[in-house]
């Protein structure tokens, strides 16, 4: 019994943000925004580029480039972000809603960054243990660029969050773009190292908070932090990869595309090097930056467009979120 992708969605505000803004805030040379960071310009959010709302706007192209009902829909998950129109608010019922999914059921999920990769996991799960389940829709948006002090030089290595909206429609037995297995790591030695400090039980919000900033992301170790993910990101991103591919009966020299998320370049050539790959069987977002978990449904889309992917290709999506989690997902492109 196969589950695949019968299509996907992607929306991007219009608005941008250029590496010379962000060294400008930064108080960077534009050089290192460009060449350290990865970051040439990055979609952001404009004044109706509400979280839910963008995961909505790409649902919607999903249907539609799927010439989906969305009335056959039995399952909608959301992958978008905790920091969205509302608090305590339980975003897949609202996308539901608005795509007219009156059969569906809906939930949220999250990883950070890593949660569409899980929640594919989660789906083809479902599917293939509820005869009930035929369609989902994995969908959500993504702007935790907000939470972003460009003068807080512990949280660098965010500063290519970006913006935007992304979907995914899986069925059971479709027999294209077939998903393989997944693999993924958690290490909760990092569970608090980048929180956002107050608006919690810990520290509920105050006046004084806000007056401070303390609202955005923070990094409540840098030292300690880079040290332990110095030791365990990189080789974590290539284990993942690996156990993935092993899992769906490959290995790393049958992989015809990567789709890795945006971080910097030097940690993006080193993982193509290390799994023996050239830099036209990826794609560095580099006029995107890091949109989160929407990053694997961009880099696929892109690599679509661009001709990077046909049918037959063994195609592995990569993910790493704070918390921190890494994963990897194995597809088999197009028809089987």
């Amino acid at each position: 019994m196969n589950v695949g992708i019968v299509s996907t969605g992607i929306y991007l505000p219009d608005e941008r943000m250029s590496a010379k803004e962000i060294a400008r805030l930064a108080n960077l040379p534009v050089d290192v925004v460009k060449n350290k960071l990865g970051i040439l310009e990055k979609p952001i959010p404009g004044k109706d580029d509400h979280t839910v709302e963008m995961g909505v706007k790409a649902a919607k192209i999903a249907l539609e480039k799927g010439d989906i009902d969305p009335k056959h829909i039995d399952l909608i998950i959301s992958i978008g972000e905790e920091h969205k129109e509302y608090p305590l608010w339980t975003s897949a019922i609202k996308i539901q809603e608005e795509i007219g999914a009156y059969h569906a059921w809906a939930f949220d999920v999250a990883l950070r960054c890593g949660t569409t990769i899980m929640a594919m996991k989660v789906a083809k799960s479902l599917m293939l243990a509820d005869p009930t389940i035929e369609t989902v829709l994995l969908a959500g948006g993504y702007r935790n660029g907000d939470l972003i002090d460009y003068e807080n030089e512990r949280t660098r290595f965010m500063f290519n969050l970006g913006a935007g909206g992304g979907a995914m429609i899986l069925r059971k037995n479709f027999d294209r773009n077939i998903v393989l297995e997944a693999d993924l790591i958690t290490d909760g030695s990092f569970s608090e190292d980048v929180v956002v400090p107050v608006g919690g039980t810990k520290n509920p919000l105050t006046e004084e908070h806000l007056r401070e900033g303390l609202y955005r992301l923070d990094v409540t170790d840098p030292v300690g932090m880079k040290t332990r993910l110095e030791q365990k990101s990189l080789q974590n991103f290539l284990t993942a990869i690996r156990n993935s591919l092993q899992k769906s009966g490959y290995t790393e020299e049958d992989i015809d595309y990567i789709g890795i998320l945006h971080m910097k370049k030097s940690a993006h050539d080193y993982v193509l090097k290390e799994l023996g790959l050239s830099g036209d069987q990826s794609i560095y977002l580099e006029n995107y930056g890091h949109i989160g978990q929407i990053d694997q449904i961009l880099s696929l889309e892109l690599a679509e467009k661009e001709g990077k992917i046909k049918d037959g290709d063994v195609v592995v999506l990569v993910s790493a979120g704070i918390g921190y989690a890494w994963g990897a997902i194995t597809l088999k492109w197009g028809s089987q």
